[in-house]
């Protein structure tokens, strides 16, 4: 590990593409302290820590939403254009068609993702400056200053270019840098609230009358460190379904006849079942604020009540098998094996085969959305437990996590590529990273 970690800064493009990411997101996080103008800072920062949909947001932009900075919208409007050209692609016969055809193809679809982002973020935007006219601290302090229509354009204007300029960002830490852009700015994002996190749970320990002991502490760092060794066991699993290809005879030379596998993730979902399953849950807070009727619904599924932790499982299930089977399609799959005369040994090709595929992932995406469940549930449990918030567990480690492998995947291949050794050794395994992005960010 040593080794690997001193070749890096021995290759002269590899260490200039990872001073060209930290320099990128070096300047997306002093971007974070970029307050929109018209809003009062600590009244926001009160408002998101009371919990609701904007804490949801907050988590995913790094704490700039917490001041209603112009990245607060962060990139998540990206990864929800993304998500949905993803869905429309099955509906819509033009935009299947492009998804077949390759690179060219995938600049198109690049193309109206970005157009998607910068609607989402202009609506999402205007929302948000709505919204915020409407908010009040406990003691009755306005968020906005000069509520009205300027305040709102002002805002949607300020919110959508801070996307835009995160999403640009992002392609350029793609291209020039190392690593997937869009992920490693919600990575950033996340790790950048670490410190505050250890530091809160730190203080919880020495506050007088606290129920967390020294071994307590010590087991919260087990825990941490155990979880983080799940999470990369099975995001580094899968099932290999053998693949046998058939002779061909042409002209004079004979073609195949070599053995293959097809890889088919445990985690095939990543990390979007968590993030639509909080998302649905915490919908109904945000309501209860306009809706005062809805007051006794978010009593009951508040965040660590059974009834919420029973609903995330079961809603972190249902994704995982709605969005592997919206990106992975068996049928497509048997086609495109038969078509280059491969098979699976001892199933027939076509719908034979695309049936056994179907088969095998759908168990183990239970698996995989068991596991799911499990990481996302443990900050509850650990909670209850010790008495103390968890703040290293759920859906910000498996991003960090994620984008973690898949970055260290890629200059891993830089290195075996220019003839050194990887991070393991000339003889160890090889890391083989996911992508971390809905498309792009934050999927596989």
């Amino acid at each position: 590990m040593a080794s690997g970690v001193t070749n890096i800064f021995r290759i002269p493009e590899l260490r200039k593409r990872l001073l060209f990411t930290l320099g990128m997101l070096a300047v997306y996080r002093l971007g974070v302290f970029v307050t929109t103008p018209g809003v009062d800072r600590a009244a926001m920062g009160e408002i998101v820590r009371q919990g609701n949909l904007l804490g949801l947001l907050n988590f995913f932009s790094g704490g700039a939403l917490q001041q209603l900075s112009i990245f607060a919208l962060g990139i998540m409007p990206y990864v929800s254009a993304s998500i949905i050209l993803q869905l429309l692609g099955l509906v819509v016969p033009a935009l299947e068609k492009l998804q077949k055809e390759g690179e060219l193809g995938q600049r198109k679809i690049t193309q109206y993702t970005r157009y998607g982002t910068i609607v989402l973020s202009a609506v999402q935007g205007y929302g948000i400056a709505s919204y915020l006219e409407s908010l009040r601290t406990n003691a009755g302090a306005s968020v906005v200053g000069s509520p009205g229509w300027g305040f709102r354009l002002l805002t949607m204007v300020s919110l959508a270019a801070g996307t835009a300029f995160i999403m640009w960002l992002g392609e350029q830490i793609t291209e020039r840098g190392i690593g997937n852009g869009i992920s490693l700015v919600i990575f950033a994002g996340i790790v950048a609230r670490a410190p505050a996190a250890a530091f809160q749970t730190f203080m919880a320990y020495r506050s007088p009358g606290s129920q967390l002991s020294e071994l307590g502490l010590l087991l919260l760092l087990a825990v941490m460190v155990a979880v983080i060794g799940v999470i990369v066991f099975v995001e580094q699993g899968e099932r290999r379904i053998p693949i046998q290809y058939a002779k061909r005879v042409v002209g004079r030379k004979l073609y195949g006849g070599q053995s293959s596998h097809l890889p088919l993730k445990v985690n095939t979902s990543g990390v979007i079942p968590p993030i639509f399953a909080s998302s649905l849950l915490l919908f109904p807070a945000t309501l209860a604020g306009w809706f005062p009727v809805l007051a006794a619904v978010q009593s009951a599924i508040a965040p660590g009540s059974w009834i919420y932790d029973t609903l995330y499982v079961a809603l972190i299930i249902f994704f995982a098998y709605f969005y592997t089977a919206v990106t992975f399609n068996p049928v497509d799959v048997a086609d495109n094996l038969k078509k280059n005369g491969g098979y699976v040994p001892g199933i027939r090709p076509g719908k034979t085969t695309a049936d056994y595929i179907d088969h095998v992932l759908s168990r183990i995406t239970f698996g995989g959305a068991i596991y799911l469940s499990a990481v996302c549930v443990l900050p509850t449990i650990v909670t209850n437990q010790f008495g103390v918030s968890f703040y290293f567990g759920g859906t910000s480690l498996l991003i960090v996590v994620g984008v973690a492998l898949d970055t260290v995947r890629q200059i891993e291949g830089h290195l075996i590529t220019r003839h050194y050794e990887g991070f393991t050794g000339p003889r160890g395994p090889r890391i083989r990273g996911r992508q971390v992005a809905g498309g792009e960010a934050l999927g596989t």
